[in-house]
């Protein structure tokens, strides 16, 4: 099978890398150096069929592991931009966050910029090229258990040092930082060294001279066998079918449209109004049992709710359950937090829910805005029910 591997630039004006490589004989098809992304569109026709593998520079991308609560579910990670939110030099909704691999209770986490992840897709897509992944450069680098790797292209160096840990820049600034890195390091550290440079003088280190290849034939073995990509989300792009069926997709569509529609009777209509009836009836009762679980037996559903609200306005003086409900009601909207039992206490004047949210963040933004609202809050054990969040909540009025 072949591959197109182009390695892009931060700006547009950056050199672009490029190589075709055959991992079937193992062999170079075709390789060499663009002056900037302008030039792309010289190797629509080299990628051909071939899928097309991008590597993003990596001093554009954080690479970070996020501790995460013990137990913590998949909805958990939505919270993630909001803990790196103090780490980051701009708003976090200008940011991208692409959930990597996860060890125990760490999540790998790759961070970047809306505005730059939206360059990349231009350039490949102004130059008519394919492309469904997307890698962090240093992560095309091989990785060592124990130690680093170096690697340079062009004025560039490359440095991985460890699964999910790496540094890309150019040599002037870089081979300073790696030796200050290094001097750090508690114990030597041995780095596999990919490229010509002589780093013997590095102190603290452990040097291994890996036989020398082209810099683009070493990050397309390891870019090839990576796992991790950075078109995910709303970036995910669609697989792309070539040859006939391409061509007659859409006509082909349109006649199961067609003759699908033809065949649906009134019959099948009133079928799905029945449905359709019976869905909501049984929805009005769950709705009504769930805010009057003491309801008891009743025949007229309408009739026996406006007595129910007649006696909850007359409870709990001007701070009756169903003014406190209103006054809340923006708060269960900004945050998103649905109250799965409730309870009135007139005495008290406080209402007492089992309140369900996407996430830790979603009950805390419903406390605070219960709190501007006037109320006291009172938050209970907070608890993970599959893919939610589910807590106990007293709130009481003032007035």
């Amino acid at each position: 099978m072949e591959q197109l591997l182009v390695r892009l630039g931060s700006r547009a004006t950056d050199p672009v890398h490029w190589l075709v490589w055959s991992s079937t004989e193992e062999e170079i098809i075709a390789s060499g150096e663009l002056p900037d992304a302008g030039e792309l569109s010289t190797l629509s026709e080299r990628a051909g069929q071939r899928p097309v593998i991008t590597l993003a520079p990596t001093s554009d991308i954080l690479l970070k592991w996020v501790e995460l609560p013990p137990k913590a579910g998949r909805k958990i990670l939505g919270a993630i931009p909001f803990m790196l939110e103090e780490e980051l030099a701009s708003d976090i909704s200008q940011q991208f966050f692409a959930m990597g691999p996860r060890q125990g209770n760490q999540q790998a986490v790759a961070v970047v910029s809306h505005a730059q992840m939206g360059n990349w897709q231009d350039w490949l897509k102004n130059a008519g090229l394919y492309c469904d992944t997307l890698i962090p450069d240093v992560l095309a680098v091989p990785a060592f258990e124990e130690g680093w790797s170096v690697l340079t292209l062009g004025d560039q160096i490359l440095l991985r040092e460890d699964s999910w840990k790496g540094m890309q820049g150019e040599a002037e600034w870089m081979l300073p930082l790696l030796a200050h890195f290094a001097k750090q390091h508690p114990t030597p550290v041995d780095v596999t060294n990919y490229s010509e440079l002589d780093l013997s003088g590095i102190p603290n280190t452990h040097v291994h001279q890996s036989q020398l290849e082209l810099p683009m034939h070493v990050l397309a073995r390891s870019a090839i066998a990576c796992p991790f990509n950075l078109l995910q989300g709303e970036y995910k792009v669609r697989k792309q079918r070539r040859g006939a069926w391409q061509q007659w997709r859409v006509a082909a569509v349109l006649a199961v449209l067609v003759l699908t529609t033809a065949l649906i009777s009134k019959g099948v209509t009133l079928y799905q109004l029945k449905s359709q009836n019976e869905a909501l009836r049984a929805q009005i009762t769950e709705t009504v049992e769930a805010g009057f679980p003491n309801i008891g037996v009743y025949r007229d559903v309408r009739r026996k709710v406006r007595s129910e609200l007649a006696k909850l306005e007359q409870g709990g003086g001007s701070a009756s359950m169903l003014v406190m409900l209103d006054q809340l009601a923006g708060a269960f909207a900004a945050a998103n937090v649905r109250p799965q039992t409730l309870r009135f206490d007139a005495s008290r004047t406080e209402i007492r829910i089992q309140a369900m949210g996407d996430s830790f963040e979603a009950l805390e933004q419903f406390r605070r805005q219960a709190e501007s609202a006037g109320f006291v809050v009172e938050q209970g054990a907070i608890n993970n029910r599959d893919d939610s969040v589910i807590g106990s909540v007293s709130i009481r009025s003032t007035s």
